[in-house]
């Protein structure tokens, strides 16, 4: 009886000292970063994929309306504008959390997301208001390149903007500790991807549609 005694405190002894050794196993400084990079890459080939899709169809208006027809020039300056700016506000954000500044990091991310929020509500404007014009993705290829692309951007903007909340919260409830500033370094990338994407989108799809 002693014996299995024994033999279950030492399994026990055991299991608590791995649990102890993997709740203190030391996080790989650039793990996390590589592997962030990685993501971003596979989503540059996504993009890459859609922006060589809209370039082969996007002259195939199947005797429907195109571009220079659709496309409302100032109402994209502005969206264009909301991301850039929110932009400049995460950088704002990325400042004060250098600082260890808890409040001035949460109220940047707060108006960075105000922008993103502001983007995202014009483009689903954009969306409706050419579906109701008869001009949805169904119509023609050159529409339904233009809906996959914008779109894809658009779902993108929004995974970031609920990410953000939830790092919000989380930056509210234990502060700028190592593994939220990292959260926050990847969330930047993240951010500034998107930002880099749009201005594609703008002057491929936009710019060049009109002119």
């Amino acid at each position: 009886m002693s014996d299995h005694r024994i033999q279950a405190g030492a399994a026990g002894a055991a299991l608590t000292v791995r649990e102890y050794h993997l709740a203190h196993e030391p996080h790989p400084e650039n793990g996390t970063s590589l592997g962030f990079w990685l993501y971003l890459m596979s989503d540059c080939l996504i993009f890459a994929a859609l922006f060589a899709t809209y370039g082969v169809l996007g002259r195939n208006y199947a005797a429907g309306p195109n571009g220079a027809e659709l496309f409302d020039l100032k109402l994209v300056a502005i969206n264009t504008a909301f991301l850039l700016l929110s932009s400049i506000t995460f950088g704002f954000a990325m400042l004060r959390k250098q600082m260890d500044d808890v409040k001035g990091t949460l109220l940047w991310l707060a108006v960075t997301g105000l922008f993103g929020l502001c983007f995202l509500g014009l483009e689903l404007y954009e969306f409706n208001h050419l579906i109701h014009e008869g001009a949805g993705p169904q119509r023609s290829a050159f529409l339904s390149a233009f809906f996959t692309l914008v779109g894809t951007h658009g779902l993108h903007v929004t995974f970031g903007l609920i990410w953000m909340v939830v790092l919000m919260v989380q930056i509210g409830q234990h502060g700028l500790i190592h593994e939220n500033k990292r959260r926050l370094m990847c969330l930047s990338m993240f951010w500034h991807f998107l930002d880099v994407v749009w201005i594609g989108v703008f002057t491929f799809v936009y710019l060049m549609g009109v002119l």
